[in-house]
């Protein structure tokens, strides 16, 4: 099939405007612990550390994916989308052009050049209000079921939402059933990643913040990947997503038509997923 420019053509159809927003912890960036360098030594990738936390290195991802990111910063409107609070967040320093838009809080704040847009916030907080339990109630439920001996910090995000810092080989796992059921029927969504227990509001969502940021730029194709059971309404409300073989998702086996499952695991699956997102906005412009 022959191109033919627009400049050639008054009558040539626009390109689409791509919108790229990725979760960030194990699906783009990696703790040591979570990096899964099952390689030799001898030909493991050069990594590029992306976060300082108390002055030591935190995460990291392969200088490829650093490259990658980079070309992809040029190419559309990347947005970084995570559950990290604002200050988590803030300590993350991605290569490339600095993204105008980042989602955070799990969609709770919305960053606008690195500023919380106060009028979205206002309209999210107002929906929990009246959609689901009081994050009170559900603070206070966690705090009196769960066991000292495999607690190791209670948090509250934002004031939107609380996780649990946990040893996950302590951990019974008849308590994050029993949890998740206790939270499905008060409007709230549990979700275990690494030694992280959250209880989420369910109207609290990734997918929404996405289809705001995409009004406000244009876009009409959108492009999205993430690892854990919070990062699925985003895959499914973008165009096409992507999701590593590691995390939640992988493990229930879940999928839809418009998500492809990777078999790359760690951080080679982030240098996979940032190379899906340029080949997906390659094809569609």
């Amino acid at each position: 099939m022959s191109r033919i420019s627009a400049a050639s053509s008054p009558s040539a159809p626009s390109a689409p405007k791509v919108l790229v927003a990725s979760d960030l912890d194990r699906t783009l960036i990696y703790s040591s612990a979570a990096l899964a360098l099952t390689m030799p030594d001898a030909v493991a990738p050069r990594l590029l550390c992306v976060e300082v936390h108390e002055s030591k290195p935190l995460s990291y991802l392969t200088e490829t994916a650093a490259a990658l990111l980079t070309e992809l910063g040029g190419m559309a409107d990347f947005v970084p989308t995570t559950t990290r609070t604002r200050k988590q967040y803030q300590r993350i320093s991605l290569p490339g052009p600095a993204p105008k838009y980042a989602i955070c809080a799990n969609g709770g704040h919305l960053l606008v050049d690195g500023v919380s847009d106060a009028d979205w916030h206002a309209r999210v907080t107002a929906r929990l209000a009246s959609e689901c339990a009081s994050l009170t109630e559900v603070r206070e439920h966690m705090e009196a079921t769960a066991d000292p001996a495999w607690v190791r910090k209670h948090r509250v995000a934002e004031d939107l939402f609380a996780y649990l810092v946990v040893e996950r080989e302590l951990l019974p796992e008849d308590w994050v059933k029993e949890l998740a059921v206790w939270a499905e029927n008060r409007g709230w969504t549990v979700s275990l990643q690494g030694r992280k227990i959250y209880a989420v509001p369910k109207p609290l969502t990734k997918s929404a913040a996405m289809r705001e940021v995409a009004r406000r730029t244009g876009a009409t194709l959108t492009l999205a990947a993430g690892d854990s059971l919070l990062d699925a309404d985003l895959l499914l409300a973008a165009d096409r997503g992507w999701r590593p073989g590691h995390g939640e998702l992988a493990e229930a086996g879940w999928t839809a038509p418009t998500v492809t499952a990777l078999p790359e695991r760690g951080v080679a699956a982030g240098e996979r997923i940032l190379r899906e997102f340029l080949d997906g906005v390659r094809q569609g412009s």
